[in-house]
């Protein structure tokens, strides 16, 4: 069965429309012209007039869905015009056919000339004849824009979805690299616990395996909700929390967002990680700020902590940075235009930074 969307019911609506106003301009208000009153116009009028419409329709879609697209398109322009100038030719030439088949001349002649002898090798009246091939270039110039204008959107929709699937194989690439990323971090984090405390390691393990389940389960959503994203944050806050010393200070400001906010899931993690591999020293002290502020749609998130060089013989040392590299990349793709990121070192603190807005809106 055919079915017809609220976009193809429109086109047509406007193609239907558009001839019936042609048609009013030829069958009523030119002949209305002519003192209706006191001319009755032949049959043969009228018959010429519904032809002439039926001709032009003809050569419209003639146009727009065979010529335009076979030969204009391809680029055979010389062909086209060719075409075209045969086609004028050829309307032309029904055109008179019609009026000697239907004694249209003599019968015009009659009305307009009474009492005179009709000539039939009398010349054509040049203006008539001018109109009738002025509608012909329109209907061909109509035709030729609406093929044209069709073939650009089907081009420019074709553009959007493939950008679209290249937008997502490109998140669900970032994503895949983002998930054994943090898994392997916190592996490792996991494992040098084991060395300190057997029964912290366990509730490490406990808690690293609800976290996983949102990694596993959220992660391949291109959104979730924004009060779980956060208590994922809290969950991995306190993960790290375990492995530390009485050296490292926390300031952690975490706001409850409400429930209808949706954002990316596993965006901000990075900056944590971040924070917890540069920010952590077991033989100096250090301090992390974390905060995370939700004002209507926006949410405003930053984190702060001291610089100290990983140690050449852990696992993170050999990293290249993939974690903040794809949150850059990820944000640009699912918030254009809807976010501000910048991020910096504190020379003079030995601080890094990273402030990060986004409307959720």
């Amino acid at each position: 069965m055919l079915s017809f969307t609220p976009k193809k019911r429109l086109s047509v609506l406007v193609h239907i429309l558009g001839w019936f106003m042609l048609c009013i301009v030829l069958l009523l208000l030119s002949p209305l012209s002519w003192r209706m009153g006191e001319i009755q116009l032949p049959v043969q009028f009228w018959w010429k007039q519904v032809f002439l419409v039926l001709l032009l329709i003809s050569i419209f879609y003639t146009n727009a869905s065979l010529i335009v697209p076979k030969i204009l398109l391809p680029g055979k322009n010389y062909l086209y015009l060719l075409i075209v100038i045969l086609g004028a030719v050829f309307f032309y030439g029904l055109i008179i056919y019609f009026e000697q088949f239907t004694l249209y001349s003599e019968k015009m002649h009659e009305v307009f000339n009474p009492g005179k002898p009709f000539d039939p090798h009398r010349k054509r009246w040049l203006p008539g004849d001018v109109f009738q091939m002025l509608l012909f270039l329109v209907s061909i110039g109509l035709s030729t824009s609406l093929a044209l204008v069709q073939k650009w959107q089907k081009d420019e929709t074709l553009r959007r979805e493939l950008d679209r699937q290249r937008i997502n194989t490109e998140l669900s690439y970032l994503k895949a690299q983002i998930n054994p990323h943090f898994f392997f971090n916190t592996l490792n984090n996991i494992y040098a616990l084991t060395n300190l405390d057997v029964k912290k390691a366990q509730e490490a393990l406990l808690k690293l395996s609800r976290m996983m389940r949102y990694v596993l389960y959220e992660n391949q959503k291109n959104e979730t909700l924004l009060s779980k994203e956060v208590k994922f944050i809290e969950d991995y806050i306190e993960l790290m929390k375990m492995r530390m010393t009485e050296k490292v200070k926390l300031t952690i400001e975490i706001e409850n967002p409400k429930e209808d906010l949706v954002i990316a899931p596993m965006l901000l993690l990075p900056f944590l990680e971040n924070c917890f591999k540069h920010g952590v020293s077991s033989q100096k002290e250090s301090e992390i700020k974390i905060k995370l502020e939700v004002m209507g749609d926006t949410v405003f998130f930053e984190t702060r902590n001291h610089i100290f060089p990983v140690n050449a013989d852990s696992p993170e040392a050999h990293e290249n940075g993939i974690g903040l590299t794809n949150t850059q990349r990820r944000l640009s793709l699912i918030y254009p235009e809807k976010h501000r990121l910048k991020f910096g070192k504190d020379e003079a603190k030995q601080e890094y930074w990273v402030n990060l807005t986004i409307n959720l809106a």
